[in-house]
C-alpha cells in the first residue's frame, strides 16, 4: 500500500462536548513518544483510534506482532483514567488521583503517540483525518473510541452542575461533586437516575445509590433520606439471578425504584428534577431533591455518526464473534464504540482483546478467524462500602461465573476484588495486552482444577 500525503484537502471539523475532555493535570509525557500533535509519519501497519483501555491493550499486542515502529496510536488526552475507580470516588471510598495515570505511562515504549484528534475516516481508500488536515494511512485499523457523554441533551445540564447538591460518577469533572453531595445531605430525597440510552457500566448508576445508603446510615442521617432510583428501564438488572438478589438488597433497604422514568430537565436553582413518563408519554414528574446523581445519556463518537464504518445509530459494525468490521476485512473494533450487544465495561474490553488479538492475527495471514468472543462481561455490583455482587454473564444475559460460589451473594471477597485486585490487573495487565479476561480461569474452574 502507498503512502499518503500527510498534507491533504481532507475537511476537518472539530466538535467537543463539554465533559468529554479529561482534566487537564500537570503530569509529563515520555520522550518515547511523539511531541507533536501531528502524525511523524503518514503511514503506520497497524492504526490505533482511541487511547483507553481497548486502544491501549490492543497496542500493546500489536507491538509485540509488528513491532512497535509499525504501529501508532491517535488519542488527544494527556491523563488516561481507570473509569471504574469513579463509583467508589464518588461515594468517598477512593481518591480520584488514583484513577489517574499520565498518558505517556501507558503508551507501550516506542509506539507512536499521535497527539490528535480523529476528525474523519475513510475506509475505501484506507486513512484516517486528524485535526489540521492530516492525513494518515494504515494497512489495518483498530477503532477504540469509546462512548460520549451527552449531559447537554438534559435541559439545564451542564449549567447545573455549577450549583450544590448534584453530581454525576461518569466525568472526571464532576464525580468529586457527588461525594460532596453526599456528605452535605440534610434530609430529602436523594435520586439516582438512568438514562433513556445506551451506557457504559450499567451497574453504576445503583452502585452509587448502595453506598450513598450505606454512608447515610453511617453518619445517622438515613431516617431522614428518601432513596429513589428512576430509570428508564423496566428491570433493575438485565440478567434474572443478578435481578432477583438486587431487589432483595433494595426492599432490605427500603430503596425506592421508579421504572421507567427519564430525566429530562434538571432545575439545579430549585433543586428540582423532572421526568418523563415511558409508559405515558408526555407525561411528566417533578421531585424535589436535596442530592441528585446523573447518569447522562450517552452515544457513539460524533465522528463515528454517520460514517462509513458504523451502523444506522453510529456504532462501529463489527462481527459479534469475531469483532471484525462486516464490511471492510481489514478494520475491526473493540470496546464502548461498537456495537456488540453486550453491557459496555472493562471487563468486556477485555475479553474481546483476547479473542481480537487471535482474529487480527489470523487475517494477517490471510485465514480466517476462528476465536469467538462470546459475549463476556462483568459488573461488580457494588452494594455497600464492603460488599459486592461479582455479576458476569454473556450475550444472552446468561451467568457466565468465574468463580466456584454463587456469586448473587454479597461478599466482601469480592469487594476487595473490586476495589484494590482490579486496578492492579488493569494497569499491570490488561493495559500491557497480557490479560484477556477471566475465560482461561473459569475454564479450569469449571473442570475441577482448581
Amino acid at each position: 500500500m502507498s503512502a499518503i500525503g500527510a498534507v491533504s484537502s481532507c475537511s476537518c471539523l472539530r466538535s467537543g462536548v463539554w465533559l468529554l475532555k479529561p482534566g487537564m493535570q500537570k503530569m509529563s509525557s515520555f520522550s518515547l513518544h511523539t511531541a507533536a500533535r501531528c502524525a511523524a509519519r503518514d503511514y503506520y501497519e497497524v492504526l490505533v483510534l482511541g487511547g483507553g483501555a481497548g486502544g491501549i491493550a490492543m497496542s500493546a499486542r500489536m507491538k509485540r506482532k509488528v513491532g512497535a515502529e509499525n504501529v501508532a496510536v491517535v488519542e488527544p488526552s494527556k491523563t488516561h483514567y481507570y473509569q471504574p475507580l469513579w463509583t467508589l470516588v464518588g461515594a468517598g471510598a477512593k481518591q480520584l488521583a488514583a484513577s489517574a495515570r499520565p498518558m505517556g505511562s501507558v503508551m507501550p515504549t516506542g509506539v507512536e503517540w499521535i497527539k490528535s484528534q480523529v476528525t474523519a475516516l475513510n475506509p475505501d481508500k484506507n486513512y484516517v483525518c486528524l485535526e489540521n488536515d492530516i492525513k494518515v494511512s494504515y494497512k489495518y485499523l483498530i477503532i477504540a473510541l469509546g462512548i460520549s457523554l451527552h449531559y447537554e441533551k438534559i435541559k439545564g445540564l451542564p449549567e447545573g452542575f455549577n450549583h450544590p447538591k448534584i453530581g454525576s460518577n461518569y466525568s472526571v469533572q464532576t464525580v468529586e461533586k457527588t461525594w460532596r453531595a453526599l456528605q452535605d445531605f440534610k434530609e430529602g430525597n436523594a435520586i439516582f437516575t438512568f438514562p433513556n440510552t445506551p451506557v457504559k457500566c450499567a451497574g453504576a448508576p445503583q452502585k452509587i445509590m448502595y453506598l450513598s445508603d450505606a454512608y447515610l446510615r453511617k453518619t445517622g442521617k438515613r431516617s431522614k433520606a428518601n432513596i429513589m432510583f428512576n430509570t428508564s428501564l423496566g428491570v433493575i438488572f438485565a440478567v434474572k439471578k443478578y435481578a432477583d438478589a438486587l431487589l432483595e438488597v433494595i426492599k432490605d433497604r427500603d430503596l425506592a425504584v421508579n421504572y421507567k422514568r427519564n430525566l429530562i430537565e434538571v432545575r439545579a436553582d430549585k433543586q428540582e428534577a423532572v421526568f418523563e413518563n415511558l409508559d405515558r408519554p408526555g407525561v411528566t414528574e417533578v421531585h424535589q431533591y436535596e442530592m441528585l446523581h446523573v447518569t447522562p445519556p450517552m452515544g457513539p463518537p460524533a465522528v463515528l455518526v454517520n460514517s462509513p464504518v458504523s451502523d444506522a445509530s453510529g456504532w462501529v459494525d463489527v462481527d459479534k464473534e469475531t469483532l471484525q468490521h462486516k464490511k471492510y476485512p481489514n478494520i475491526f473494533g473493540i470496546g464502548d464504540c461498537t456495537n456488540l450487544p453486550t453491557s459496555k465495561t472493562a471487563a468486556a474490553v477485555a475479553a474481546q482483546s483476547g479473542v481480537l488479538d487471535k482474529t487480527i492475527s489470523l487475517v494477517m495471514k490471510n485465514k480466517l478467524p476462528v476465536k469467538k468472543y462470546d459475549g463476556y462481561t462483568s459488573c461488580p455490583l457494588v452494594t455497600g462500602y464492603n460488599k459486592v455482587i461479582l455479576a458476569e454473564f454473556d450475550y444472552n444475559a446468561q451467568p457466565l461465573e468465574t468463580f466456584p460460589i454463587d456469586q448473587s451473594k454479597e461478599r466482601a471477597t469480592m469487594y476487595h476484588m473490586k476495589a484494590d485486585m482490579m486496578p492492579l490487573l488493569y494497569w499491570n495487565a490488561l493495559l500491557k495486552g497480557y490479560w484477556g479476561g477471566p475465560a482461561p480461569v473459569r475454564k479450569l474452574m469449571h473442570l475441577g482444577l482448581k
